[in-house]
């Protein structure tokens, strides 16, 4: 790109995303016109708010699993727009898929316009029954913004079937594509009003062949899109890792994750929050009694950098429901073993607590 920017960023640009965009699409489930690169999930989520057409009286959707970032998009959207934002309180621990549903519709009013609701949550790590949950938000006339961030890579993923207003989701986490790697897709239905964080040349310049909606995106300004190049190559690659594809793989890691909970929750004594149909690639679980009651200290609690510090581990800690109790998330890749699994357990009995 240095040695020859016009080249790289001017006269291959279009054949070299559209060759990624393609890739992307077939793994989701979309039509290439249909999806447009991001940054990350939280830019997409953030292009939709800021494009919504709301009026006093109007509300807005979440649930108290939301990822803390795009949550706070809603926040502001709603202070901006002067609409009341409703949160959801979906259980945790949670039975089963029937009671995350039924926690999400008791918060729909009348009034309701849109819902963001999270495909796979990030703290708790439960899958929800999104294709559910966008139906039966759409059969009350409610639009859905589902933050998929975790979702590509970790579930099966079909877009045109599952059809919610808009998706937002990361290639850089399951997928393992470079950082600065994520999608928005779109309904059709929903593109023509729908204008990128950054407004470009792609309002009055249209490509022949291209829809408004990939014109208003595909270019926000002078960047590096390397990341969004080698997003294909990173589908391809890690496809061929697995007997079965793409579905060898998501099966791969979602037993080592199963496994790695069962272990965990004998070896540490703990009780599952969920039940394993909720589980992806990920699993979220409480921390030892021992751990319980700890004070919050600064960004990081110190134990999390304790079991980094002195033994290799990194796992994100949180804190979760009222009263509040301390939680672990462990992940599942094809890189991980079981025996890696035995070893936090083995460290998180022995690391120290804050004094």
């Amino acid at each position: 790109m240095e040695a020859e920017p016009v080249q790289f960023l001017w006269r291959l640009y279009e054949e070299r995303l559209d060759a990624a965009r393609a890739i992307v699409a077939r793994l989701v489930g979309a039509r290439p016109r249909d999806l447009v690169f991001v940054t990350n999930a939280t830019t997409g989520i953030n292009a939709v708010l800021g494009s919504l057409k709301l009026k006093p009286g109007d509300e807005l959707l979440a649930t108290d699993h939301d990822y803390n970032a795009c949550h706070n998009a809603l926040v502001d959207t709603a202070r901006r727009m002067r609409v009341r934002l409703r949160v959801a309180r979906v259980p945790f621990p949670a039975r089963n898929a029937d009671e995350i549903l039924e926690g999400i519709l008791a918060s729909v009013t009348r009034r309701t316009r849109v819902a963001l609701i999270d495909h796979v949550t990030s703290s708790t790590a439960l899958v929800f029954p999104v294709a559910r949950i966008v139906r039966e938000l759409e059969r009350r006339g409610v639009d859905t913004v589902v933050d998929g961030a975790h979702a590509p890579g970790m579930v099966p993923l079909n877009l045109s079937t599952l059809a919610p207003a808009y998706y937002a989701a990361n290639l850089h986490k399951w997928v393992c594509a470079p950082k600065g790697t994520a999608f928005l897709w779109v309904r059709e239905d929903k593109q023509r009003e729908l204008q990128p964080a950054v407004i470009s040349h792609g309002n009055n310049t249209p490509r022949p062949g291209y829809s408004p909606f990939q014109d208003r995106f595909d270019w926000a300004g002078t960047f590096d899109p390397s990341a969004w190049f080698c997003a294909g190559e990173a589908i391809r690659w890690m496809e061929k890792l697995r007997a079965g594809g793409w579905r060898g793989v998501r099966e791969a890691n979602h037993h080592l994750a199963v496994r790695a909970r069962r272990l965990l929750c004998e070896e540490l004594d703990l009780e599952p929050p969920c039940p394993e149909t909720l589980l992806g690639s990920m699993a979220t679980l409480p921390l030892p009694d021992r751990f319980q009651g700890q004070p919050k200290a600064g960004k990081i609690d110190p134990e999390q950098s304790r079991l980094y510090d002195e033994f290799g581990i990194e796992v994100p800690f949180f804190r979760i429901g009222q009263p509040q109790r301390r939680y672990f998330r462990i992940s599942a890749h094809l890189y991980n073993s079981i025996a890696e699994y035995k070893y936090l357990a083995q460290a998180l009995e022995s690391v120290e607590l804050q004094p």
